[in-house]
């Protein structure tokens, strides 16, 4: 699997998450949590990160943080290896404690904070460990109900302005907006990802392009072509058709040793940033697993065909300026 893309820039807002490897618990008793918290507050302080929400699970973590250094990967590398030495000397054992890397998704805070705040806050009552999110402790939506339960390193300021009018009435309108969810009327807003790593307005995700174009990113990257601007699958279909004299009806019909057709599939899958199935609608309903196996198949002939490699590369460069 490819390893997920890092956008870092000062200002920048994440949904982060972190999971135990294998599945397994990360936090064990309440003694592991608390320092997990003491963590947070320490690179708080340190690395001048804002935290607006977290919750605790039994094999993860949520948090919605801000970089106003953008300093990212400083800042969960920090985090995760401090917890990760901890709750290896306190368990007497070694080796990784989380599996791979953590997930951290761009958020447009404007269109979208005050969603993700309550989908955090309500990851128990999903999870059915509490019928209602203030039950739960190893979470910030206490600090949003009350001020007395306020921690001094979480930053409620932002969410709870969202809700309008004073403090007193914010934190009863913030209230009234995530029991709202628990009748189901919250939908999850992280089904809107754009790449797997963004979750904003179209607006937004023109910004994060622009701020990637030009930045060189690894091949595992992944989402990375549609961040650098992907070409559409109509170009590609008429790049390849121009190539090979056919016309974009022969290209999507299933027609047996037709190399063309086999082409434009190969090039959708590499530059389009589409998934399998979302390639395969574009050929008349060609089964998902058939994309696989054309393109695998068009990779061997290529290494066996120095003509066909060369005639494949030159539709390529095509295809990607």
């Amino acid at each position: 699997m490819g390893r997920p893309l890092r956008i870092q820039y000062p200002g920048a807002f994440y949904h982060i998450t972190s999971r135990g490897n294998e599945k397994k618990d990360i936090f064990l008793r309440d003694k592991d949590r608390k320092k997990f918290l003491s963590i947070l507050e320490d690179y708080h302080d340190r690395y001048r990160i804002l935290i607006h929400c977290y919750v605790l699970m039994k094999n993860h973590y949520h948090l919605v943080l801000e970089t106003p250094l953008g300093n990212l990967l400083k800042v969960m590398h920090g985090i995760n290896s401090a917890y990760t030495g901890y709750f290896n000397r306190e368990y007497d054992r070694v080796g990784h404690l989380f599996q791979g890397r953590y997930r951290a998704i761009a958020v447009d805070r404007d269109a979208y904070l005050l969603e993700l705040s309550r989908y955090l806050h309500l990851n128990p009552v999903r999870a059915g460990m509490v019928d209602r999110p203030e039950k739960y402790r190893w979470s910030s939506y206490l600090g949003y109900m009350r001020k007395s339960d306020e921690l001094s390193w979480v930053k409620y300021s932002l969410v709870l302005s969202q809700c309008g009018g004073n403090w007193e009435k914010s934190r009863r309108e913030y209230r009234l907006f995530v029991e709202k969810g628990l009748e189901g009327e919250a939908a999850n807003p992280l089904g809107e990802l754009y790449g797997q790593v963004i979750l904003g307005t179209e607006e937004f995700i023109e910004r994060l392009r622009d701020l990637l174009l030009g930045k060189k990113m690894s091949q595992e990257i992944v989402a990375r072509r549609k961040l650098k601007g992907q070409p559409a699958p109509e170009e590609i279909l008429r790049t390849v058709a121009d190539a090979y004299g056919e016309d974009l009806v022969a290209l999507k019909e299933r027609r047996r040793d037709h190399e063309a057709r086999k082409v434009a599939i190969y090039m959708m899958k590499r530059y389009s940033g589409l998934s399998n199935c979302e390639v395969a609608e574009h050929f008349g309903g060609l089964h998902y697993s058939a994309v696989t196996k054309t393109c695998t198949r068009l990779a061997l002939s290529m290494d066996r065909n120095k003509e066909l490699r060369k005639h494949i590369q030159a539709i390529m460069s095509k295809v990607k300026t």
